[in-house]
């Protein structure tokens, strides 16, 4: 027989592109399945790789740092500052003008522009503070002394800001600086001024992430850490140059007679510099990649292994209440971190 013939304006059932269309997504859906499967892993591999090249680029500028401003001799912590924000201004030039990897944000007015000058100079404190410690202590009593910044950004936001954190939080912290008063007690290589320089360091982060939040708060003058850090490297260099060639003397002379003994330093503060630039890269994939709370637990997870591998490579000795100290600190900054997070929650404030 033959098939019926519609009459115009009268549907078959089944008919129409509804139906046509849902004959057709049987074919599609393994596809569609297996292609959303790929894209979850591929974006599983990349954020891994990113992780890992933040991993290696933290831990290898402080162990070069550390191998050049206290093993190999190169003793100009503030000029080898220096370089590294000469090479983070090309470099995030660069990567924002010319390859485009965030959009340009252009500085809007003066006012915006001091601020961003005020934040290179609390950031040159720090940089330098940091480095010149590294000529004075291990990098372990110096990555358990960083893992105290919870503590200095806490005291600055109340300080600076009047903010007040609830008592849970505050209670937090006690273990930090429980743990790195157990770990400098016990630290072989205790070095006073380097212990100081460090702390000092930890203390300009702090301040540099509190006045951060405070001066770039409205949506025009907001930066990414890229062009922020386009804007304050070539400031910070302009700074600390003068403060090099006076506290330090020839320091370009020096480094050109050290060079023509021993061409392999040019490779060595090439390779430093272009590192410094890679843990700021790496830094901003992994927050853009990652959550607020999954880089703060991997950041503590990386001072861990910062210290574990500084010990293995350059053999200083550790004690046993020096460990546990540090394990106490950053035990300390996980609860801060949980209780801040609890803090913040909705049915803590109702």
């Amino acid at each position: 027989p033959l098939p019926a013939t519609p009459r115009p304006g009268v549907k078959l059932p089944g008919a129409g592109p509804s139906s046509f269309v849902s004959l057709l997504l049987p074919l599609f859906s393994h596809t569609s399945d297996a292609a959303t499967a790929a894209a979850v892993s591929s974006s599983t591999v990349s954020t891994a790789l990113i992780i890992g090249a933040w991993y290696l680029s933290n831990i290898g500028v402080l162990l070069l740092n550390k191998y050049l401003l206290s093993i190999y001799g190169y003793r100009y912590p503030i000029f080898l500052t220096t370089l590294h924000m000469l090479a983070c201004s090309a470099y995030s030039a660069a990567a924002v003008r010319w390859l485009r990897l965030v959009p340009l944000q252009p500085v809007s007015s003066r006012r915006q522009l001091l601020k961003i000058a005020a934040l290179s100079a609390i950031f040159c404190f720090s940089v330098v503070c940091g480095n010149t410690s590294l000529r004075y202590l291990p990098v372990s009593f110096n990555q358990a002394i960083g893992a105290t910044t919870p503590f200095f950004t806490a005291v600055f936001s109340l300080l600076v800001t009047c903010r007040r954190e609830s008592a849970t939080v505050y209670l937090a912290l006690l273990p930090v600086v429980l743990g790195i008063v157990l770990a400098s007690n016990s630290e072989p290589l205790f070095h006073l001024f380097g212990f100081l320089v460090c702390v000092g360091s930890t203390a300009g982060r702090a301040l540099k992430s509190v006045v951060q939040g405070l001066l770039l708060t409205s949506d025009a003058e907001r930066l990414n850490s890229m062009n922020l850090l386009m804007y304050m490297a070539p400031m910070a260099a302009a700074m600390l140059l003068p403060l090099s060639l006076w506290s330090e003397g020839d320091v370009a002379a020096a480094t050109a007679a050290k060079a023509a003994d021993d061409p392999r330093l040019l490779l060595f503060l090439f390779a430093n510099a272009t590192v410094a630039y890679l843990v700021n890269l790496t830094n901003f994939l992994v927050t853009k990649h990652t959550s607020a709370l999954t880089l703060q637990v991997l950041g503590n997870a990386k001072a861990a292994v910062a210290a574990i591998v500084s010990v293995l490579i350059f053999r200083n000795p550790v004690t046993v209440m020096g460990i546990t100290g540090f394990a106490i600190t950053i035990m300390g900054v996980v609860l801060y971190g949980e209780a801040k997070k609890r803090s913040k929650s909705p049915s803590s404030s109702s």
